[in-house]
């Protein structure tokens, strides 16, 4: 049976070849052995950012900050995850907070300038023309050297040292405003490795000069060119632990962090077997041992829904909103906790309440489903207003008051 750093090394090596899906799964098995390791939510951030899967990438990176705060590549993995889900305010907040702890970082800094960048500058469109056999997006925060892209080079070994290279930082900026100068560098190996690199090394970038050459070569040879050589992926290289500047306290708080997420685990698991009493006992270890996060009062917030115990699940869900404001929690997580409250309002009845706290998610965090649920309460409440009105002894007396009013002829 394979240990937890084994299916973390296969993880790596799937990352490197680009089978994203094949990483991840490396990487849960990892987390399933040792739930405890900060580097495995790191790596399966970064594989799902790669896939594509900001949402849950976002999820895993905050994992991540959870058990090692002083581990920088957490705060990279945030930022990158939260500029790709277009959430730019909390994108540079993640970055600025690394930054706060981790003020010489490279990659956090470039991380933050390409989302203000994006933030507050157009985006640009079209692609690239010339000899390089179709477009390329050139758009600083979306295409070519976006904070996907930069991401890569930062995860592989060979280029992670060029971003603190300031000769090669200076032309990707020179890309990012105009893609088509890419051209006039791929006489630099550095760009043309980097270039290699984030269009998953499958691409062979050549010089003008041996562009020029391979063409010769064709006509007067007419044989197809030799294969390149597959180079082996090499593993991803991840930070130390430095936990020589923690206090005694800190110390105990992160080790705490730990045993939370593994009892948020144990609780999830328990919820999904429908052993609901075990899961709520495992959730309050959790909040017992990190009372910061709100996701531990959600999840109890679901398995009281999921009960029928409505008025508890209310209770949860303004407590996680609460614990959530109080410690800067994602917009959208407080949003949800406030919609799950409004379905136990409309369970019982209350629809009042419930369109209230439907208004109070979209303050939060808009959300279309959110919208689509609240008009369908507002469509309830009145049609719950009608029938209260179908009295038919009120009717009655409205009938005879008006009938009163005409024969004394008030119109």
């Amino acid at each position: 049976m394979s240990t937890a750093e084994e299916f973390k090394a296969k993880g790596n090596a799937a990352l490197q070849s680009g089978k994203t899906s094949e990483a991840i799964e490396h990487y849960t098995s990892a987390i399933n052995l040792d739930g405890s390791n900060h580097v495995y939510y790191s790596n399966r951030s970064a594989a799902y950012l790669k896939k594509g899967d900001a949402v849950n990438a976002l999820e895993d990176a905050e994992a991540c900050i959870g058990l090692n705060p002083s581990f920088t590549k957490g705060y990279s993995r945030k930022g990158a995850a939260l500029h790709a889900l277009k959430r730019y305010n909390d994108s540079i907040a993640a970055y600025e907070s690394g930054l706060e702890k981790f003020p010489g970082d490279q990659a956090l800094k470039n991380g933050l300038e390409s989302v203000k960048k994006e933030k507050d500058g157009p985006s640009y469109g079209g692609g690239m023309g010339g000899g390089m056999g179709g477009g390329f997006p050139g758009a600083p925060g979306g295409g070519l050297f976006g904070p996907e892209m930069m991401a890569r080079l930062a995860m592989n070994p060979k280029t992670r040292p060029y971003l603190n290279d300031e000769d090669f930082m200076k032309k990707i900026k020179m890309i990012q405003s105009d893609p088509n100068a890419l051209t006039t560098m791929l006489g630099d190996p550095k760009i043309m490795e980097a270039f290699q690199v984030m269009l998953g090394g499958n691409v062979e970038i050549k010089t003008p000069d041996e562009m020029k050459e391979d063409m010769a070569a064709t006509k007067e040879m007419k044989k197809e060119a030799p294969k390149k050589e597959e180079s082996k992926p090499e593993p991803m290289e991840e930070e130390e632990e430095d936990l020589s500047d923690l206090t005694p306290e800190e110390l105990e708080i992160r080790e705490n962090k730990k045993k939370s997420i593994k009892a948020k685990e144990n609780g999830n698991a328990l919820y999904k077997s429908k052993k609901f009493k075990e899961a709520l006992a495992a959730y309050d270890e959790a909040i017992e041992l990190d009372p910061t996060s709100m996701t531990f009062h959600s999840n109890k917030a679901a398995v009281y829904l999921t009960m029928k115990s409505y008025d508890d699940c209310i209770a949860c869900c303004l407590k996680a909103v609460e614990v959530g404001k109080a410690n800067m929690a994602p917009y959208e997580d407080r949003a949800k906790a406030y919609t799950r409250c409004a379905k136990a309002y409309q369970k019982k009845k209350d629809l009042d309440k419930a369109i209230e706290m439907c208004n109070e998610a979209q303050l939060e965090c808009y959300d279309k489903a959110t919208e689509r649920m609240m008009k369908t309460m507002e469509l309830e409440r009145r049609k719950a207003a009608v029938l209260a009105y179908q009295d038919d002894e009120k009717a009655e007396e409205a009938k005879q008051r008006g009938n009163d009013h005409f024969r004394a002829k008030e119109w």
